[in-house]
C-alpha cells in the first residue's frame, strides 16, 4: 500500500470555503520557524495568526504543501509563505468554530521553498503591473 497523503490541506481548504460561504472571516494560527515567511514583528511566542479573508489577502493559494498569498502589514505589502505542516488551526473569527491540528516542532517537515521560488531563489512576483524608472 502506498503512502496516503495528509488530509490536512483538504480540511484547511474545506474550512476556508465554509467560512467564505457563510460570511465568516477565516483565520489560521501558524507555528513560526525558519521555514515560514511572515513579518517577524507580528510573531509572538513562535506563533502568528493570519487573516485569510478575500478582503485581507490577495493571490491566495492553498495547495497540498504551502499556503501563499500577499497581504498588507502596517500598510506595507508582504509575501506570506506558510508550510501546511506549520498550520496549528483554522477557525472563523466570529464564532471560533474550526479545527486545530496536532503539531510537534521537532517533527515538522523542513519544507523546500524552491518549488515556490524562481530560479534566482526569490519568491515569485505577483502578476500585476509594476512601474520602473527608466533613465
Amino acid at each position: 500500500m502506498s503512502d496516503v497523503p495528509s488530509n490536512k490541506p483538504y480540511l484547511i481548504r474545506a474550512l476556508h470555503q465554509w467560512c467564505a460561504d457563510f460570511g465568516f472571516t477565516p483565520f489560521i494560527a501558524v507555528f513560526v520557524d525558519q521555514n515560514v515567511e511572515v513579518p517577524m514583528e507580528f510573531v509572538k511566542k513562535d506563533e502568528i495568526v493570519l487573516n485569510l479573508s478575500a478582503d485581507a489577502c490577495h493571490n491566495l493559494h492553498i495547495d497540498n504543501d504551502w499556503i501563499s498569498f500577499q497581504a498588507r502589514f502596517g500598510g506595507v505589502p508582504k509575501k506570506i509563505l506558510v508550510p501546511i505542516s506549520h498550520v496549528l488551526a483554522i477557525y472563523a473569527r466570529e464564532n471560533g468554530q474550526g479545527m486545530s491540528f496536532p503539531f510537534d516542532p521537532s517533527q515538522a517537515l523542513s519544507q523546500n521553498k524552491s518549488s515556490l521560488e524562481g530560479d534566482d531563489g526569490e519568491p515569485p512576483k505577483p502578476n500585476r503591473p509594476a512601474l520602473k524608472i527608466v533613465k
